[in-house]
């Protein structure tokens, strides 16, 4: 049998192996995905079974002393190692990966070779890996963005500024610690909205702060808006995530158990629980209260936004259930100093998250 095509084997099944096991790692021990590390294990150990039969003539063949593209690939891990943020990473292993397993699906159709190796399992494998990477680079984006739910959550309900400008506003929260910015509006038109939008995103990515759009998934798309929030009646999350970029984030409001189960489960980044007490800015809100907003952080590992009559007198009640980020309306828009009672709500937010760590 000739030398060449299983030194070639050899060392793509290397690089394949290197490239699925980091990205196994990284959904694994830093998105904490047991679904997707599970799926990269599974292509790591079924390729590894694949080519068990080669395994004696792979090493025996194997000469890496006298390798004359060692210092290429030197040169080659130096240049992955230059691209220091993490999408990156992910992606340079993928394709690392997936590079290797066209090598070996082609070799695999020689005569010498296909009765040792099925070259279609590569090439399924292949297809499969594609898949997979798309998914792991959408979590990898944004688990960045979901990291920064972890504060203010203040929803710029338009009929709830009472005339005041939608920019002024958003500025005023902002320079008072506002983290994410959502637009709401149920009544104007969608050319209306869009340039409003449009300067709010602009405000927000200056500041470093998330711009969310309720309702509108075209709106998000016109401005390259951070993400898209969705009650009961909008449309399944699954054709959301078809439309959407895969860098965008998903937040969906629920008052059940079973509601935030479902939307985890679709896909949600985050899940919006409310109304937690009673309100005057959402007629007929269902209120879930405290308990209920216990029982669905006990159902669901996903980060947790309240929202629904809070204040700063029940804020450490609403901490104290396991939410991650706070959402509020006229908490912060009902007040004449936005930025001042955005600044106070925070710091009674703060306080309330010291004292449950402190337990």
């Amino acid at each position: 049998m000739p030398l060449q095509p299983l030194r070639i084997i050899d060392a793509n099944l290397n690089r394949l192996s290197e490239g699925l096991r980091f990205l196994e790692d990284v959904a694994r021990f830093l998105l904490n995905d047991l679904e997707l590390s599970q799926q990269f294990k599974l292509v790591r150990h079924s390729l590894r079974n694949e080519a068990r039969s080669l395994g004696v003539k792979l090493l025996s063949q194997r000469n890496s002393e006298q390798d004359v593209g060692a210092n290429l690939d030197v040169i080659a891990s130096e240049a992955m190692q230059s691209q220091q943020d993490l999408p990156s990473l992910v992606t340079a292993n993928a394709k690392r990966a997936e590079e290797s397993l066209r090598v070996i699906e082609e070799l695999a159709k020689l005569p010498e070779i296909s009765p040792m190796v099925d070259s279609a399992k590569f090439k399924q494998e292949r297809f499969n890996l594609y898949s997979l990477e798309k998914r792991l680079v959408s979590k990898v984006l944004r688990r960045d963005k979901v990291k920064r739910l972890a504060g203010l959550y203040v929803i710029l309900d338009r009929q709830a500024l009472a005339g005041r400008g939608e920019l002024e506003t958003a500025e005023q929260i902002i320079q008072g610690g506002g983290k994410v910015i959502q637009l709401r509006d149920k009544q104007s038109s969608k050319k209306e909205l869009l340039f409003i939008a449009q300067k709010l995103k602009e405000l927000c990515s200056k500041f470093g702060v998330l711009f969310i759009i309720n309702d509108y998934l075209d709106l998000v798309l016109a401005v390259d808006a951070d993400g898209l929030h969705i009650g009961q009646g909008d449309l399944p999350l699954p054709i959301i995530r078809k439309e959407l970029p895969i860098d965008k984030i998903v937040g969906c409001s629920v008052t059940t158990v079973s509601q935030a189960v479902k939307a985890q489960n679709e896909g949600a980044d985050y899940i919006s629980v409310g109304s937690v007490f009673p309100t005057t800015t959402k007629r007929g809100a269902i209120v879930v209260g405290v308990d209920g907003l216990k029982e669905i952080r006990e159902a669901i590992s996903s980060p947790l936004v309240a929202i629904g009559g809070i204040n700063e007198d029940n804020v450490s009640q609403v901490l104290a259930a396991g939410v991650d980020s706070i959402a509020v309306i006229s908490t912060v828009l009902g007040k004449e100093d936005v930025k001042r009672a955005t600044q106070r709500l925070i710091t009674k937010i703060d306080l309330a998250k010291e004292k449950c760590q402190s337990r």
